[in-house]
């Protein structure tokens, strides 16, 4: 964990099953130190969708980081982003209603106030932000 300055930490786990779990109860962990519990359950799921993905499509170290950010409207915003190092974007696809995956990116476009892919050094980065609570 590489905690920056109260506002940002990250986190880095190797790209293996147990790293879902281990995002999503550190997830937890640091939103409870923000006193941002009433966050805690959107945040550790739509974590968990996008490590996941991370999981599913690329091979090397996943990286996790929160970021507590003053709003552009005055409401501040908690922004999660998952980094990997494959470059290509991930793509939201319609699954039919058989399809037991291909769900992750719609839950967090519906769960999550805006979100979006950056390329980064040797990959990409997905990110959300949920409102912090006024």
């Amino acid at each position: 964990m590489i905690d920056t300055d109260g506002d940002c930490v990250e986190w880095t786990f190797p790209a293996e099953p147990g790293a879902v779990r281990a995002a999503r109860s550190v997830v937890r962990a640091r939103l409870h130190t923000w006193d941002l519990d009433s966050l805690g359950d959107t945040a550790a799921l739509l974590v968990s969708e996008l490590v996941t993905n991370a999981l599913r499509h690329a091979t090397g170290p996943i990286g996790v980081r929160l970021v507590r950010l003053a709003g552009h409207d005055g409401q501040g915003v908690l922004r999660a982003e998952v980094s990997d190092p494959l470059p290509d974007p991930p793509r939201e696809r319609t699954p039919h209603p058989d399809d037991e995956s291909g769900r992750g990116l719609q839950l967090v476009a519906s769960a999550s106030r805006r979100w979006g892919t950056r390329p980064g050094e040797g990959g990409k980065t997905v990110w959300f932000e949920l409102a912090l609570p006024g």
